[in-house]
């Protein structure tokens, strides 16, 4: 066995040593005449190899074959020369590529953008391009060199005494460009680039240049066309100035949203009249190009003087030397009509005293612009209108005292929740929780109205005795025997006001009393017999519909928290106002399928095409509003816990604010259904609305836990006999930061039927 396995072995190493030397010799026949004359071979026959040498022969033979690296790029440019000549309105001429494509099979190979391909072609053969984002691309084999050429064109800008155009430069190992313009020796300049040649022959002049690769190169020359001068058209121009007067401690601040509307004419520039001692800090604007400061003039220049409006935000300032100034209002110069606003807040705590003149008009703080509202950081002051006549300027004179501030209070509520219940006779029962912080006081000192007094007192729940005072006031104890306060609690006391009876229909006003601690809130609910019908509410309290939406309250602690809770305050979150759109905003109601409103439902409007979202939620009515929308197509999505996903595609133009009202119908959230603006959906949308509507009215009037808390202690608790009324309708109310005062609400009634 072992002499067989030996002559296998010995012959197959003498019939591999004897291919390996017939190899060498062949190689050595084949050499040309000239090399070095090698060794002669030595003759066929056996060879004897050690038992290492073998081995390593059959290493050597059973290594795989080392697969060649792909190249690291799938394509190269090597080169790019562009030969373009101008002829009247363009510039047209080839573009050659020379190349290479490394990678086996088809590639894509971007060529040159910016330019207008007319042909494109191969070896003398048309080669089709596809278009990639602007980018002309060719598909070609691979690995195989190529040359391409293109029939390229550009537009060309003339203008007075001048010619150029951009050229897009492809990016490839080098550039060359070629270019001829007409005229004798004209001066081209090219930026970025090389000029390696110029030459003029027959009124042409011929360039030739090495450009930047992947670098538009800017290119231009003098003509001697001179265009007519436009005869410039008189600007006339509309400005609407709005402007918040800041009183600081050291400075006085103006702060004014100039928008001007162009109406005739293209204004490169707008001058408005400095105030003297101002000093501008500063102007924005999307359309500013510039600004300069001028004696008595601040220079604006627009980037765009064919933009028929401009907004600009200004900033002046100057210090203050005394406790009065003026308020200027700022003026452009050659305005065709010049109308604004005027709102003024105060730093600090202050009484400030406003004189105005010259038409200025004193305006409620509600009806300021929001725009400008939306600049003040500080408690409003005043605000005014005005109209500026040729014969009068627009004055208005502020003189102010400043108060120390104070030092640290030894008691604050941060919430008074009142609940107000009032009889047929005009008498009313009042309850007022407060939610106190205390640190040392021990008496609430209560200055009641003229015809009324106090039930019943509690603190933290356990009834406490109240005491009148020298000066007719009552103090309602803020401790007791044992209660030691380390956070907030709950003082109440319920008083009773005799009142006027009503008549069919009238006036009558309801009045809290006066408190020596300050109320960072005061809520108050008025509940009102049913068969009168009120309206037109006055005083120092704001109805809850006059606030905006805000989407979070104040941080509080978990503690805080539960005593509003128990005080029965409610949250401050006003009602979504979409009864008036303004531009850029879609808002609606949603209700479910049975009409009822659905609230903390979540909305996103999703632009089609960039995918921005905006949400926003439902409030307790099933109102919801999106702010800041874009035109464009947009779709609408709602959501909510137990219902079906809605969706509704639309086109929408900002300028045409548009109410989208709509149903949920009960199911899994993951079913979507998706609806289209047709009538049949107009029509629903409208039906959906009346129907939110009327139960949004129902909702604010009804009645809180806090009235039928009321109504069922002077049933069989409080020691007095009064005919409450158990039908009604609430009215709620809120007044922020309420500093030792009475708080007034009036109105206006009449019997019903």
């Amino acid at each position: 066995m072992k002499t067989t396995i030996m002559k296998t072995t010995t012959r197959f190493a003498k019939k591999m040593i004897t291919n390996l030397l017939m190899a060498v010799l062949i190689m050595s026949i084949g050499a040309p005449a000239q090399e070095k004359i090698e060794p002669p071979i030595p003759d066929t026959g056996n060879v004897t190899l050690t038992l290492v040498e073998y081995n390593r022969l059959l290493e050597l033979a059973g290594k795989p074959v080392k697969k060649p690296e792909p190249p690291p790029l799938a394509y190269v440019l090597k080169r790019a020369d562009l030969k373009l000549r101008v002829a009247e309105q363009s510039v047209r001429g080839s573009v050659q590529f020379e190349g290479e494509v490394l990678n086996k099979g088809v590639s894509k190979v971007p060529l040159l953008n910016g330019m207008t391909v007319f042909d494109a072609s191969q070896q003398g053969k048309a080669l089709p391009l596809e278009q990639e984002g602007g980018t002309q691309t060719a598909l070609l084999p691979g690995p195989a060199e190529f040359s391409i050429m293109l029939d390229a064109g550009l537009p060309l800008s003339i203008e007075a005494g001048r010619a150029s155009f951009y050229l897009p430069v492809p990016s490839a190992g080098s550039s060359e460009l070629t270019l001829v313009v007409p005229g004798d020796r004209t001066n081209v300049k090219i930026s970025p680039g090389l000029i390696t040649r110029r030459t003029s022959d027959g009124n042409r002049t011929t360039v030739a240049a090495t450009l930047v690769p992947g670098q538009p190169a800017s290119i231009s020359w003098a003509t001697r066309e001179v265009a007519e001068p436009a005869i410039p058209r008189e600007v006339r121009f509309l400005s609407d100035v709005k402007t918040l007067a800041s009183v600081g401690e050291t400075d006085f601040r103006i702060a004014a949203l100039a928008d001007l509307t162009v109406v005739q004419g293209e204004p490169a520039q707008f001058e408005l009249v400095l105030p003297g001692g101002y000093e501008a800090t500063g102007v924005t604007g999307s359309s500013l190009d510039s600004y300069d400061m001028q004696p008595g003039v601040l220079l604006i220049k627009v980037s765009n003087p064919a933009q028929h409006n401009h907004q600009f935000l200004i900033s002046l300032e100057r210090k203050l030397d005394s406790t009065k100034t003026d308020v200027p209002f700022l003026s452009f110069k050659n305005a065709q009509r010049e109308i604004g606003e005027a709102l003024v807040e105060g730093v600090g705590a202050m009484e400030l005293t406003a004189t105005e003149g010259g038409g200025l008009k004193r305006i409620d703080l509600k009806e300021v612009s929001p725009y400008l509202r939306s600049l003040a950081r500080h408690p409003l002051q005043g605000a005014f209108r005005y109209h500026r006549q040729p014969t009068e300027n627009p004055t208005l004179a502020l003189e102010w005292t400043r108060f120390e501030d104070s030092g640290v209070l030894a008691a604050v509520a941060e919430r008074a929740v009142v609940t107000t219940l009032v009889t047929s006779e005009g008498k009313s029962l009042t309850e007022v929780k407060l939610v106190l912080k205390n640190q040392a006081q021990p008496f609430l000192k209560v200055m009641l109205p003229a015809g009324a007094n106090i039930v019943t007192a509690e603190v933290a729940g356990e009834e406490v005795k109240p005491a009148e005072a020298s000066d007719g006031s009552r103090m309602v104890p803020l401790l007791r025997m044992g209660f030691r306060p380390t956070g907030s609690y709950t003082v109440s006391f319920v008083f009773m006001h005799s009142g006027s009876p009503f008549a069919n229909k009238g006036g009558s006003d309801l009045t809290l009393p006066r408190m020596d601690i300050p109320i960072s809130l005061l809520q108050w609910e008025v509940f009102l017999p049913a068969r009168y019908q009120v309206k037109n509410f006055g005083g120092d309290a704001l109805s809850t519909g006059q606030l905006p939406p805000m989407p979070e309250e104040m941080a509080s602690t978990e503690e805080d928290d539960k005593t509003l809770e128990q005080a029965g305050a409610w949250k401050v979150n006003g009602n979504i106002n979409i009864d008036t759109l303004l531009p850029g905003q879609i808002g609606g109601y949603i209700l479910d399928a049975s009409g009822a409103v659905v609230p903390n439902a979540q909305v996103t409007v999703a632009d089609a095409e960039t995918g921005t979202e905006i949400k926003t939620m439902t409030d307790q009515s099933g109102r919801w509003l999106a702010s800041n929308v874009p035109s464009g197509n947009l779709k609408i999505t709602a959501d909510s816990a137990g219902f079906r996903r809605y969706a509704q595609s639309f086109s929408y133009d900002a300028s045409r604010p548009s109410h989208f009202n709509f149903s949920l119908q009960v199911g899994a959230t993951a079913e979507t259904i998706q609806t289209s603006t047709s009538e049949v959906a107009q029509v629903n949308s409208r039906r959906i609305e009346r129907q939110a509507k009327q139960q949004a009215e129902q909702l604010d009037n009804a009645a809180s836990a806090n009235v039928f808390s009321l109504q069922k202690r002077v049933a069989g608790v409080l020691p007095v006999r009064v005919d409450v009324p158990r039908a009604g309708n609430s009215y709620r109310f809120v007044r922020p930061l309420v500093l030792g005062e009475e708080t007034k609400l009036t109105f206006s009634y009449k019997t019903k039927g």
